[in-house]
């Protein structure tokens, strides 16, 4: 099986690059799953209905999230409706939708880390939790939405021979650390983004330094005058009969602003 993880699609930039690659992509890499963060899609901050749809057009097949999933009020019906359209598991009991789904044979697990982000339930004990329904062997992907490098890091070598692959999000920042852990477990501590490159993590540079210069409030918006976009991801591919990693590599493109027309 071989699975292409997208990194936090930012903004329109983001939207319009997905969906220039990914179907090529699916032909040039012969993708069985492709899985997106979508949780910067709508304006960099959340997902709505109508930029969920885009994303899936692109031929994304299943659309993970984190802190951002209830920025845009009107995908929060959805996430009960539309299993392909994950927040993280750990939020506690009565939150809407779900952090796990199946596509194409593959489990999809969304998780959120705590260590400088929001006191949710632990990411650790729900994996748990979660694993014990999914058959041993089985190709289990993670998507363990997280600022802490050490709290992936960690998760990861709890997780290791138990799922396939644990990929950080959140930082916008692609890693350069992609390894295959000792029991079969691939990892990379963060995709990076789908946005724009000149930019501070897909935002507009000004507001950014006027908001560490002054420390005054400061409305953020997505840098759709980048001269170039950028569409993070890694390839994983998978033992079908084991479901472990048998490698795993960044898939890093840069796509000109003049492109989308």
């Amino acid at each position: 099986m071989r699975i292409l993880c997208i990194g936090d699609i930012v903004g329109k930039p983001g939207r319009r690059v997905v969906s220039a690659l990914v179907p090529a992509l699916r032909r040039e890499l012969s993708l069985d799953v492709v899985v997106a963060n979508g949780e910067n899609a709508a304006a960099g901050r959340g997902l709505s209905a109508s930029t969920a749809r885009e994303i899936f057009a692109a031929q994304v097949d299943v659309i993970t999230s984190g802190n951002h999933i209830w920025a845009q009020p009107d995908i929060i019906p959805q996430l009960d409706s539309d299993a392909l359209i994950l927040r993280p598991a750990n939020y506690p009991p009565g939150a809407p939708g779900r952090g796990i789904c199946t596509f194409g044979g593959l489990t999809v697990i969304n998780l959120m880390g705590r260590a400088f982000m929001y006191e949710i339930d632990d990411p650790f004990r729900t994996a748990d939790r979660l694993l014990e329904s999914v058959p041993a062997g089985s190709p289990i992907l993670v998507d363990m939405h997280a600022e802490a490098t050490s709290e992936k890091v960690a998760i990861t070598w709890y997780l290791d021979g138990r799922v396939s692959a644990v990929v950080g999000t959140h930082t916008h920042v692609p890693t350069a650390d992609a390894r295959l852990f000792p029991g079969g477990t691939a990892f990379v501590c963060d995709l990076g983004m789908c946005g724009p490159r000149d930019s501070v993590i897909g935002v507009d540079v000004e507001p950014v330094l006027r908001k560490f210069l002054t420390g005054m409030p400061t409305r953020f918006t997505v840098a759709e005058k980048s001269r170039a976009v950028v569409f993070n991801s890694v390839l994983i591919d998978l033992d079908d009969r084991t479901g472990r990693a048998r490698s795993i590599e960044r898939v890093d493109r840069e796509w000109s602003n003049d492109e989308q027309g």
